[in-house]
């Protein structure tokens, strides 16, 4: 089960502030901006700094033409 629409209109990255993508099919929402991965787990994300996995730049790069290519946009503009 997906993340509901409206939820994923409000979360923004705890750090930061500021908008995520949601990969639904990886169970994960990302922060390009500071290469952060929060996992989704049970359909509740996990909005924690100290949880929060730090991708290298291959993932970062695999990431974002993912969501290029499928046309993930972010949570909300910023």
């Amino acid at each position: 089960m997906a993340l509901d629409a409206k939820l994923l209109e409000i979360l923004a990255c705890p750090e930061d502030k500021g908008p995520l993508l949601y990969f639904e099919d990886e169970d994960a929402l990302y922060n390009p901006r500071l290469k952060k991965r929060y996992a989704v787990r049970d359909d509740i994300p996990i909005m924690l700094i100290d949880e929060a996995e730090t991708v290298d730049d291959a993932e970062h790069d695999r990431l974002t033409a993912k969501a290029e290519a499928e046309n993930i946009q972010p949570t909300f503009e910023s």
